[in-house]
């Protein structure tokens, strides 16, 4: 059997082309497809293997945050408005998919610098480390999922029949995610605590993008609403659940659009910083 011979160039990810590049890192993750799979398991293993309440730790989360939530709605400590559904559903499903933009940004961010010892000893498409850390995030968001249909039965929910559209409308979420997470894995390489910053940066959008109340018609925050893509790419899926038609159709297609070019943009940067990453981790 003949074997294939592979020549490395330096700085050949700089000569070649944007479009023959992309082609070049799209054919690298094909074939890396069983390490992603391998890398998604190990990490499945580690995450749960020991922890008492396993998997319920996906939901757990979430529980609290709408559950506090709610608690001070119905205090009067907070003013959430009118929902078009009950708020604890309208709540668990903004969050749930938030909640796939920010463990996704958080796990993808701490996985080149976990990997450290395959990035030094192994030549392999780096981004696999990165993408096997996202399918971990989507994987617990399927978990969310479960608790969402269970809450919308409590409450005799019907969604409406725009739900077959739901997983399509996730696609730009996951491509921002996945583009910031590329370059948020880089930074760390550089910065340890990269991994604090993206927590703090996750948690401080929470409470300045629309997921767990509607939109407001505050003037200032309005004007942050309008150009925040997360409010659109968050919205626009719990809209095609709850009304059956996007409420700003203009926008989540504008920001669907960015997402990708952002992310082909992200992607060629991090190829381009790939072959310098061992030096850093």
């Amino acid at each position: 059997m003949d074997n294939k011979e592979k020549i490395y160039q330096p700085e050949l990810q700089v000569k070649m082309g944007w479009l023959s590049c992309w082609k070049e890192m799209l054919r690298e993750i094909i074939e890396s497809r069983e390490l992603i799979w391998r890398l998604f398991v190990r990490d499945f293993l580690a995450k749960y293997k020991q922890a008492v309440l396993g998997i319920l730790w996906a939901v757990i989360m979430p529980v609290v945050v709408v559950g506090v939530f709610v608690f001070m709605n119905r205090a009067g400590i907070l003013n959430i408005g009118e929902t078009s559904i009950p708020y604890p559903a309208y709540a668990i499903l903004g969050l749930t998919i938030w909640q796939l933009f920010a463990s996704g940004l958080s796990s993808c961010s701490a996985s080149i610098v976990s990997g450290g010892s395959m990035v030094v000893k192994i030549n392999f498409a780096k981004e696999s480390l990165v993408i096997a850390s996202l399918a971990q995030s989507f994987f617990d968001f399927l978990i969310r999922l479960f608790l969402v249909i269970l809450v919308f039965l409590y409450y005799r929910i019907v969604p409406a029949w725009t739900i077959v559209l739901f997983p399509f409308s996730l696609v730009p979420l996951i491509l921002f995610t996945l583009g910031l997470g590329l370059m948020f894995s880089l930074l760390n390489c550089i910065a340890r605590d990269t991994g604090n910053v993206v927590t703090i940066i996750t948690s401080f959008l929470l409470f300045l993008t629309p997921v767990l109340y509607p939109e407001k018609k505050n003037a200032l925050l309005s004007a942050f609403t309008k150009y925040n893509p997360l409010a659109s790419l968050v919205n626009g899926p719990r809209d095609l659940v709850i009304s059956g038609s996007l409420t700003q159709p203009v926008r989540y297609f504008a920001m669907a659009i960015f997402s990708l070019i952002f992310f082909l943009l992200c992607w060629r940067i991090f190829h381009l910083v790939e072959p310098r990453m061992a030096e850093r981790v």
